[in-house]
């Protein structure tokens, strides 16, 4: 009997106006590839005072405004790799980033100024409310009869206040590592599975990880193969299939692919 586990996968969903319960269920997207990482900023508004500030010159500054919170964070999609059960398979990429795409574009409301909606993203314990600022797309691999079937998706949201790290009420920060928080590591070209776990200081566990990712011959990897160096024997990685990019790693794809199209929207954006 199989031992897999099933990644928990990141979700972009619709708020009502006062950022606070889910709305549109059916516009809720689970992404393809949970992100590698997360990028939280902050900001406050500063702006130099009228007076003459210091004996030096020195203009004084005075805090103006609430400030923002801003969540930056990258996501990949590609119709090439296995489809989850009960999910038709696409072949045009762009019709699964539309799902993203819905969340910056702004709703038509009557008597009012058309915004875009209030989302939540969440993933396991993390979660963050706001509006979709940026979107950015980019097609980076295509068919031979020129259709999109890989793309990355670089996307923004803004929360115009300083806001507290917020939690999942159903996790509970703090308990066992949630699968799929790990990123994974695409393997260069001419590597070798005793070569990546030796430079991660794993070389004597190189079978446990060989065997987790289902790798049969560990010195003939795929340039860009999706790997993680973190698992232990008898597990496997759900949902993603090591050998489904051998036609054209991410890597690949970003560094000789130089037919991509890119696609950006932003701008200021009052919530």
């Amino acid at each position: 009997m199989s031992n897999t586990q099933n990644l928990a996968k990141a979700e972009l969903q619709e708020l009502d106006a006062k950022f606070e319960n889910p709305i549109n269920k059916d516009k809720t997207c689970q992404v393809q590839f949970n992100p590698e990482s997360l990028k939280v900023s902050f900001a406050n508004q500063i702006t130099s005072g009228k007076g003459s500030g210091d004996q030096n010159g020195t203009p004084t500054r005075q805090f103006v405004g609430a400030g923002t919170t801003k969540l930056s964070l990258q996501l990949w999609f590609d119709v090439t790799a296995p489809m989850p059960p009960g999910k038709t398979a696409e072949k045009d990429v762009r019709k699964l980033t539309e799902k993203i795409a819905y969340f910056i574009t702004p709703k038509e409301k009557t008597g009012e100024q058309r915004t875009p909606p209030a989302v939540r993203f969440s993933w396991g314990s993390f979660r963050f409310d706001g509006i979709m600022e940026s979107l950015e797309e980019s097609l980076e691999f295509f068919s031979s009869d020129g259709i999109p079937l890989r793309a990355s998706v670089t996307l923004s949201l803004t929360q115009q206040k300083i806001i507290e790290f917020k939690f999942n009420p159903t996790k509970k920060p703090g308990a066992s590592a949630v699968p799929g928080t790990r990123p994974l590591t695409p393997a260069p070209a001419g590597s070798t599975i005793q070569g990546l776990a030796d430079s991660q200081g794993k070389g004597g566990n190189w079978q446990d990880i060989a065997a987790a990712n289902n790798i049969e011959n560990p010195r003939m990897l795929q340039p860009g193969q999706l790997l993680d160096l973190n698992a232990s024997a008898g597990i496997s990685i759900s949902g993603i299939d090591p050998s489904a990019h051998a036609g054209g790693s991410f890597g690949e794809a970003r560094g000789h692919f130089s037919a991509g199209i890119a696609r950006g929207i932003s701008g200021g954006i009052e919530i």
